[in-house]
């Protein structure tokens, strides 16, 4: 039989203000953090002794973020993976996650205000870290909950049909997508996540619209989801794989519609570099 034994703290939230004489600076995040330990005797022997207390999980990740600060969310999940790795023998893996409150630096007529902010939920940013003992740290960094329309510029047909098939085929449509993007780093390196982050988010944008004065056409879904994450592993070199999960709601091009949330489709790809995948011993066969 195989044992894996994992617990660790979930949901731990804190809000970091800095502040450089009347200008503040603020980061909220959200936390999780589990732990692997080299043995699992608290689970089959109820011997404690090794477990390093949930809420001691809590506390670690307070402090570092008073005596270090959260420069990044990516440096932020690294020092707290390196830390309980570091810290404590009995640790044989870390997995540490981390999202973003998105806080913007309010702004009163085009200045931005020195210590108000406003919470535009325009992208969730997150990432995760995780190393087991004697090998690498990986970092992988995500945008959720991105919510984008585009009212034409968007069809579907030639699809597959039967005597089931009632959807009419449509060359003007909306679609709408909630996206779910997660990208690996590979091992972590002194990267700038945070202009890394924004060039992504950059490019799901642009290769969803297209061009703003024009658009550009989608004959599919995922022939849009295709484009983004093309776009992504041309222009952004850092990223080594990137995966794209979807919710979308395509809908006809009427003038008054109204918003359902379910049913809805789905669409999950990930595109890798080959040599992400060589050193990952996975096999890339693309067939044309």
């Amino acid at each position: 039989s195989f044992l894996n034994c994992e617990y660790g703290k979930n949901t731990i939230k804190l809000l970091r203000v800095r502040r450089e004489g009347k200008k503040h600076f603020i980061k909220e995040v959200e936390v999780c953090t589990h732990l692997r330990l080299t043995s699992a005797q608290e689970y089959l022997e109820g011997d404690n002794s090794a477990v390093i207390p949930t809420d001691t999980i809590k506390n670690i990740v307070l402090v570092l973020a008073k005596k270090d600060g959260i420069q990044t969310l990516e440096q932020f999940t690294v020092d707290i993976c390196k830390h309980f790795m570091t810290t404590f023998s009995q640790v044989a893996y870390v997995k540490t996650y981390v999202q973003e409150v998105p806080w913007q630096r309010l702004q009163e007529n085009g200045v931005p205000h020195i210590h108000s902010f406003i919470c535009v939920p325009d992208g969730i940013r997150f990432c995760e870290a995780e190393q087991c003992r004697n090998g690498p740290l990986v970092v992988f960094a995500g945008i959720k909950d991105l919510k984008l329309m585009k009212t034409t510029q968007s069809g579907f047909e030639g699809f597959y049909k039967n005597e089931h098939t009632t959807l009419p085929e449509r060359n003007d449509r909306i679609l709408c997508a909630e996206l779910f993007c997660k990208w690996s780093y590979g091992e972590c390196r002194d990267f700038d996540f945070d202009c890394i982050w924004n060039k992504v988010r950059e490019c799901v944008l642009e290769a969803f619209s297209g061009p703003p004065d024009c658009g550009e056409y989608s004959p599919s879904y995922q022939k849009t989801v295709n484009c983004i994450q093309m776009c992504i592993l041309s222009k952004v070199p850092e990223v080594s794989s990137f995966l794209l999960n979807d919710i979308h709601v395509p809908a006809c091009s009427s003038q008054v519609l109204v918003p359902v949330e379910t049913p809805y489709g789905s669409c999950t790809c990930t595109l890798s570099r080959k040599k992400f995948l060589e050193a990952q011993g996975q096999v890339l066969k693309v067939e044309k």
